[in-house]
């Protein structure tokens, strides 16, 4: 089954895909699996670890919405899953490659969205998700063991934001695919939520990039197909890039950073900092895994490790019964 895969790739995958065959390989040697090739095995990993199945409590970008259909980390993972395999597939690049690195890439987001991972960078002097979600695989998930992933899936998952630089162009997919997917889904989310509407929006980028979400999606997608087919790139037309981003600073400066976003930022800063300080003066209180990890790292480090872990009900659950009392609590 696996032969085939690999006879399969070299038909028909580009001269500029990362073949699986060709992986470097992994920290620890393991014995191979005869069905799947390595990207498979390492998107299976991902799918059935206990990281990603937080994401479906934790923010996207509004805390706590009132209705069922605003986005999770864990629907924005699949947003990104999907578009990254579109485009990783039109361009005959690894598709099993892509959607693990997609799968992966947001593990280490911290509980209440962006909002969270400002708290632990200050707190820490210095905290990325990306980072964080290197982490996770690496050392935190399977009890400390972690996943022990290939080194493109790990590679493309550190380098998924604006500024990484991912060594393989199925990394560069997913990090075109995660500003495709989020610059579109917020702004359906922030209709939804009454902050913006579809009139409000950056006529000249609209006029470009379309009037709805499929449209948009449709053309940031055609758009690298059409520059990248069949080139050791991937990337969008000038024009098409220019407008995503200008729809990106117009979410930052009409949605991410309005009062109302700023006011649940603050107490969700309060309420993440009094955790972090519980527990510098408590250490004892942490759950054993965090314990067990004090001799390989800081009391901080392993502190941010369980509160970005958490999910926002977690989060908010760990605060009450620190904080709260039992009767009121009990009341809720």
């Amino acid at each position: 089954m696996k032969e085939i895969t690999y006879k399969k790739e070299e038909m028909f995958l580009s001269p500029f895909a990362t073949r699986s065959i060709d992986t470097k390989g992994r920290k620890v040697a393991e014995e191979e699996c005869p069905l799947r090739t390595e990207f498979q095995r390492d998107r299976d990993r991902i799918a059935h670890s206990k990281a990603f199945r937080r994401l479906k409590n934790k923010t996207q970008v509004f805390l706590a919405p009132e209705g069922d259909h605003y986005r999770t980390r864990m629907t924005h993972t699949l947003d990104v899953s999907q578009i990254a395999r579109s485009i990783s597939r039109s361009l005959d690049l690894n598709e099993d490659l892509t959607e693990a690195i997609a799968l992966g890439h947001d593990l280490g987001h911290t509980p209440f969205g962006h909002a969270g991972e400002r708290t632990l960078q200050k707190l820490l002097g210095a905290f990325d998700h990306s980072k964080q979600s290197l982490r996770i695989v690496d050392v935190l998930e399977k009890d400390g063991e972690g996943l022990n992933l290939t080194w493109e899936v790990k590679d493309g998952i550190v380098n998924h934001q604006t500024e990484g630089n991912p060594h393989t162009l199925e990394g560069h997919v997913v990090r075109l695919a995660d500003k495709i997917a989020y610059v579109n889904h917020d702004i359906d989310d922030a209709i939804r939520a009454g902050l913006i509407t579809v009139e409000g929006l950056p006529s000249e980028y609209i006029k470009i990039l379309g009037s709805t979400a499929r449209e948009r999606i449709n053309t940031m997608i055609t758009s690298i197909y059409n520059e990248s087919k069949g080139q050791s790139f991937v990337r969008m037309s000038p024009e098409v890039h220019r407008a995503t981003y200008g729809l990106r600073d117009f979410m930052f400066a009409e949605v991410y950073g309005r009062e109302q976003a700023r006011q649940e930022e603050e107490r969700t800063d309060r309420m993440l900092t009094v955790m972090f300080e519980f527990y510098l003066k408590n250490p004892d209180r942490l759950p054993e895994l965090y314990k067990k990890r004090l001799g390989n790292c800081t009391l901080e480090q392993s502190i941010a490790d369980y509160i970005s872990g958490m999910s926002d009900t977690y989060a908010v659950h760990v605060f009450q019964t620190l904080y709260m009392p039992s009767s009121y609590k009990l009341s809720l």
